[in-house]
């Protein structure tokens, strides 16, 4: 008789650790950090062990902060951070300090943001144009619209008669490094 109150009471006390042993409450208070931590698109993946992905190999530019900056404000950060591929043509600083006074700051204004993401849209292309797809008299149609002519003059590529002067290959894509902002079309 006492066999069948032995068993369900050690039953009882297990269960009784197991909700207040330090593990459980752990694994609680993680649960709880998971539903109130904020969620994160792409961008918030940490990941030191893989390639940088185009927006980290901007960031970690000191000559594209103001690209930077412009994704920033333009929302772009996470689209930018997927997996791709993509190509950006990447204005340095020196290329966007080109522009008329005002222009950038303009730009990175909130009631802006739908001419910032046509332009940056514009410095982007889905897929990786590199090599054989650089090559003189071709044409690429942009993320937001208007095609991009690459012409070529010796060992010399440019886009849109801008000139990439340096090529980087990132983990979801290229970034070719120009000189100039390019400017869509008018529409």
């Amino acid at each position: 008789m006492k066999r069948k109150f032995v068993i369900p009471a050690l039953l009882l006390a297990v269960a009784v650790y197991a909700c207040t042993s330090p593990a459980t409450e752990n694994a609680a208070a993680t649960t709880e950090t998971r539903a109130t931590a904020p969620a994160t698109g792409q961008s918030g993946v940490q990941d030191d062990v893989s390639n940088p992905n185009v927006v980290q190999v901007a960031v970690s530019s000191k000559d594209h902060s103001t690209l930077v900056t412009a994704v920033k404000a333009a929302g772009l950060v996470d689209a930018l951070s997927n997996a791709g591929p993509f190509t950006v043509f990447a204005p340095t600083n020196a290329a966007f300090d080109k522009l008329p006074k005002g222009t950038v700051e303009d730009l990175l204004k909130p009631e802006k943001k739908g001419d910032l993401e046509n332009i940056l849209g514009y410095h982007t292309y889905v897929g990786v144009l590199n090599g054989a797809l650089l090559q003189d008299g071709l044409e690429y149609d942009m993320v937001f619209g208007g095609k991009v002519k690459i012409t070529k003059q010796g060992d010399k590529v440019f886009v849109n008669g801008k000139e990439i002067v340096a090529t980087i290959t990132a983990s979801n894509g290229v970034i070719h490094v120009i000189n100039e902002v390019l400017l869509p079309p008018a529409k």
